[in-house]
């Protein structure tokens, strides 16, 4: 869970999620939103990817990147029990 909360530690890293959560993108979409390199957004994505917090589909000679659900709905029930268990305990 570590490595999920160092990836999102980044504004950058949470305004691709933000955009992500609107559709699939790739690279060249995303780039339109940023000021900086390709180099540093494909930093970016990589950290997310490791993450598990993005994953990538192939299409054609584009990688499209889109939010990965699953590890999301994870992550919120880890916060929840960990903050109802603390409450509980008061």
């Amino acid at each position: 869970m570590e490595h999920v909360f160092k990836a999102l530690a980044d504004p950058n890293r949470r305004k691709i999620l933000e955009l992500l959560k609107k559709r699939s993108m790739s690279v060249t979409d995303l780039l339109e939103n940023f000021d900086f390199t390709q180099a540093s957004l494909s930093h970016h994505l990589d950290i997310l990817k490791r993450a598990n917090l993005v994953v990538t589909e192939r299409q054609g000679q584009f990688i499209y990147y889109s939010l990965n659900l699953s590890v999301f709905e994870e992550i919120s029930k880890t916060m929840f029990n960990l903050f109802q268990y603390e409450k509980s305990k008061k």
